[in-house]
């Protein structure tokens, strides 16, 4: 019995070194490569996390640049900061704030490049919509109308659409295309939630033009005070 076990115990074994000998380099190398992209990943993630800390004592600075209301010294961090940490949130961050104050400043231009880059860049569509849309207002202050229409052009996601619309009519308006100025009107109105308080500035816009976003239910409205 013992020898029948060292038999098959033998015959394993002789498997065993067979399958080995056939794929263990192959093994060893899946487990070698494993390890490398462990690695490697555990160090992008720390890279990552150093880029961040380093990019919010940046984003702290140029804050305090705001509140003193020293753009000049905002845009010198900010640029430091894009050249730096591009990729790190606090970046795209300093983008908006930096374009907002700018362009309550009068600066445009450093508005429109921060504005601009951020929409580029940024690998947050929020963010990337967030300063096209901005973009698209500063273009507008500025009449720089078709530049503005393109700006809007380029805002992606459904949640943006009604605050896209509503900046098209805008611009609409100010070419004098007033049936066109209508139409995205009427998007914007449909885009809008009920409870929305940006509907009700729609519905002012619209009336202004002659049109009304729910004739229907005005109608109605109209008949049932005519009953009483």
């Amino acid at each position: 019995m013992a020898n029948h076990l060292d038999l098959e115990e033998q015959e394993q074994l002789d498997e065993l070194k067979h399958f080995w000998s056939k794929y263990g380099n192959l093994i060893s190398g899946i487990v070698v490569l494993v390890m490398v992209c462990l690695a490697g990943w555990n160090g992008y993630q720390y890279w990552q996390r150093s880029q961040a800390a380093q990019a919010a004592v940046m984003f702290d600075e140029m804050s305090k640049s705001l509140a003193s209301g020293d753009v000049t010294k905002a845009e010198r961090t900010f640029n430091d900061m894009r050249e730096r940490y591009a990729r790190a949130t606090y970046t795209q961050q300093a983008g908006l704030a930096l374009a907002k104050m700018a362009a309550d400043a009068g600066k445009s231009d450093v508005a429109k490049s921060a504005l601009q880059w951020v929409a580029d860049k940024s690998n947050d569509d929020g963010y990337a919509a967030i300063a096209q849309l901005r973009l698209a207002n500063v273009l507008l202050d500025a009449k720089q109308l078709p530049e503005a229409l393109k700006a809007l052009d380029a805002v992606k996601g459904e949640a943006f659409a009604g605050l896209v619309a509503d900046r098209r009519g805008d611009i609409f308006l100010l070419q004098g295309q007033r049936e066109q100025a209508k139409t995205a009107y009427l998007s914007a109105y449909k885009a809008f939630d009920d409870r929305s308080q940006y509907r009700n500035l729609v519905r002012v816009k619209l009336n202004a033009l002659g049109a009304e976003p729910e004739p229907a239910k005005v109608a109605a409205q109209a008949n049932t005070s005519g009953e009483r």
